[in-house]
């Protein structure tokens, strides 16, 4: 292990690295006591000494580990806040049953923060470092206030020293109850705590608050005899170890706590498991919380899934050792990195340095006072809960948000964490479900006019799809189309199906939606069957490559009244363009065009001054130009080749597509029969942009610019003619697609 650790550490600064360890080490070590005394809290006082000793433990065995196995530098990991509130909620709930020994209760914890490393370490090693990122950050918020004012309600008995088993509601209201030298070391402690920072930066506020706690205490001492006295005083710590009576070969040795697992009842297992998996994923989302902040102050990338993995290795030790698992913690990387901390290597001094201070002053700590840790404890959990949640009442659409992290607030304290981790979840689920909702399922709404496919057509056939585009209505959706999302899809749907009769075709795009459930399924079946008795037809484009097969197993694309399906919404639109212009306006697609009917040409001898030119000029152009034939698949040119030449379609269509990365295409244009592709290059006599391929077939005539030159010298106006021709082609191309980017945008 040592050997692993050492290969991992980077080149340091070792001088700079104490400093930065040494600081984070003052602020760690004190809340790491506090903690273990939380957890160890419900056993009774003779635990007190124990509890201190498994915060040090997990100081040591958590600073040394995770640091030097983690995926953060900087990053300083201790026991912390969340960790204490669930365990010693566990802890309070096996005493209350009080079926099991103390010794036992031990024994538990420590298999529940093994059990939680060990899940941490799963989630890094399968890749769960992205997923518990994912979690809303009201279920967070909401967990870490609860956890807050569970730690607030806990330490204020402490902090006024009430009797035990006295109510927190009735002590409070009853000063006779109130131990004065108490009350007065935690006021010191939490005024220092609080005033420290504004007074220096260079000493943590957590050293400032405990001194002053511990000076508060021995100035009271000085007139009061008895508080100078360590047996049996009630005020302090008392000395550090085991409760009087146990033995360290018995229930609380590291060996027994590993063969706990192996005598565990199926009661016991079940009661721990809910405790250990949200500890598990609460240390996880408290220390890549961390891992953010550090990264956004050191313009750096944290390693989340290594990072998980190495708290986890962390935490199991913490377990075996009997210390108090944690996470990574703000407050003292912030000190770190204050004071010099820049490798992992201040990360594992920092464990280092609670090792050397537990063997050279551990006696010390016997005399620390409870209040004061609780006033530190206090300040800590009043810092904890979110009090901005509070600005969530302010606007109508962030409500729902606030009542998340009260619900998990009020379970946390009515009820426990576990429960309120179960809250949680569920609300997480109710959020997902909101913000699915909130949004519209239709992205885009389009008419047949304002949207068009990439077969160029001629402008006398556009002029006929403009005119019959108003009979077909595109809606492109988003997001999942599930029980949540049906209904606003109806909604939407509902007053083109109601006048069907006005809308051959309606067309839903689902290129960008996720998924489709069996209530989206069974919808889209009632819309199709209103739509076909109105002798209309409804079209689905886009599906991903799991969804037809779905669709089919559901009886939604199969059978008389199947809807139409079609691979891309460009290819929906074409078929759809041929349907109207094939009803309007027949035309014998197979036929083979003679040069001079292409609209190109079409009455050139009439443009020309002089009629006998005219004819003069199109002989010639017609035998300048040659015939050139393609078979299924072939291409009239590649991407990168250079060339002038000028194609127009004889018969069949031609694809222009653009070579993308991956081996894949994206469609840019369809020509057909009577159209011209190629015109760029004729004109700038440039490489070609992109490939042109003759799906099933073409016939060409193919006019070089070369050859084209010769005839305008000689028929100096018949170039101008053909040139004004290209230009108003190539101008009404654009044209149509500023009104289907308009039609974009406005949608």
């Amino acid at each position: 292990m040592t050997q692993l650790i050492l290969a991992r550490l980077p080149k340091f600064d070792l001088l700079s690295e104490s400093f930065g360890a040494l600081a984070a080490m003052l602020v760690a070590l004190p809340a790491a006591i506090a903690f273990g005394l939380l957890v160890y809290a419900p056993l009774g006082p003779a635990h007190a000494g124990a509890g201190a000793l498994a915060g040090i433990l997990g100081a040591v065995a958590l600073g040394l580990i995770a640091p030097a196995l983690g995926g953060t530098p900087r990053l300083i990991s201790a026991p912390c806040a969340p960790a204490a509130a669930v365990l010693a909620a566990f802890a309070a709930e096996l005493v209350r049953s009080q079926t099991i020994s103390a010794e036992h209760v031990v024994s538990l914890i420590s298999l529940v923060a093994v059990g939680a490393g060990g899940l941490q370490l799963i989630f890094g090693a399968l890749g769960g470092g992205r997923l518990i990122k994912y979690i809303p950050y009201p279920v967070v918020a909401g967990y870490l206030s609860g956890v807050g004012v569970l730690i607030l309600l806990g330490q204020l008995p402490k902090l006024f020293a009430l009797p035990k088993g006295t109510a927190l509601s009735s002590g409070l209201f009853n000063p006779e109850l109130w131990s004065g030298p108490a009350l007065g070391v935690g006021l010191v402690t939490v005024a220092a705590m609080l005033l420290a920072p504004k007074l220096t930066r260079v000493v943590p506020a957590t050293i400032i608050a405990l001194a002053s706690g511990v000076a508060a205490y021995f100035a009271i001492a000085f007139f009061v005899p008895e508080l100078r006295v360590l047996a049996g005083n009630a005020l302090v710590i008392g000395p550090i170890g085991l409760p009087s009576g146990a033995d360290v070969q018995g229930s609380s040795s590291s060996l027994s706590r590993l063969l706990a697992f192996t005598d565990l009842s199926f009661a016991e297992l079940n009661r721990i498991l809910v405790p250990m998996v949200t500890l598990g994923v609460l240390l996880s989302i408290d220390t890549l919380k961390t891992c953010v902040v550090v990264d956004a102050l050191t313009r750096s990338r944290h390693d989340s899934n290594r990072e998980l993995i190495g708290q986890g290795i962390g935490n199991l030790v913490c377990g075996i050792v009997g210390g108090i698992p944690g996470a990574g913690t703000s407050g003292a990387t912030l000190v770190n990195l204050s004071s010099g901390g820049k490798t992992r290597v201040s990360g594992v001094l920092t464990g280092l340095f609670a090792l050397i201070a537990f063997v050279l002053f551990g006696p010390l700590v016997a005399w620390v006072p409870y209040s004061a840790l609780a006033g530190i404890l206090v300040v800590v959990a009043f810092r904890m809960i979110d009090r901005k949640t509070f600005r969530l009442l302010r606007r109508r659409t962030t409500i729902l948000d606030f009542v998340v992290v009260a619900a998990v607030v009020l379970t946390a304290v009515a009820l426990n964490l576990i429960a309120a981790a179960g809250v949680g979840v569920a609300l997480a689920i109710l959020l997902f479900l909101r913000e699915q909702i909130r949004g519209s399922v239709v992205r885009r709404k389009s008419m047949g006019n304002q949207m068009f496919s990439k077969k160029r057509r001629p402008p006398s056939e556009m002029t006929l799809l403009e005119e019959h585009g108003t009979r077909t209505v595109i809606f492109e959706l988003q997001g999942a189309l599930f029980f949540g999302t049906t209904d606003q899809l109806f909604t939407e749907l509902e007053g083109y199906i109601a006048r069907t009769a006005n809308y051959r075709t309606i067309v839903l795009d689902l290129k960008r939606v996720q998924s489709v459930d069996f209530t989206a399924a069974h919808m889209l079946q009632q819309i199709q069957s209103q739509i076909s008795e109105a002798g209309s037809t409804l079209i689905l484009t886009g599906l991903s490559e799991s969804l037809p097969e779905y669709l089919e197993q559901v009886g939604l694309i199969r059978g008389k009244t199947a809807i139409e399906v079609f691979h891309n919404l460009g290819d929906a639109l074409e078929a759809i363009e041929d349907r109207v212009l094939a009803e309007n306006r027949p035309t014998a697609a197979d036929a083979v065009l003679d040069f001079g009917e292409f609209e190109l040409v079409r009455d050139l001898p009439a443009m020309l001054s002089r009629a006998e030119d005219g004819e003069q000029a199109l002989q010639a152009l017609s035998a300048s130009v040659r015939e050139r034939s393609l078979k299924p698949g072939e291409r009239a040119f590649a991407q990168g080749e250079s060339g002038d030449e000028i194609f127009l379609v004889r018969r069949g269509t031609m694809r222009i597509q653009l070579p993308i990365a991956g081996g894949k295409n994206h469609h840019l244009a369809t020509f057909a029969r009577g159209d011209f592709f190629g015109d760029l290059a004729f004109l700038d006599r440039g490489v070609r942009s992109a490939d042109a391929i003759a799906p099933e077939g073409a016939e060409l005539y193919v006019l070089s610019r070369a050859a084209f030159n010769e005839v305008a010298r000689a028929f100096p106006e018949l170039g101008t003619i053909l040139f004004s021709r290209l230009a108003r082609t190539i101008a009404f191309r654009l044209r149509q697609a500023d009104t289907e980017l308009r039609a974009l945008q406005e949608s």
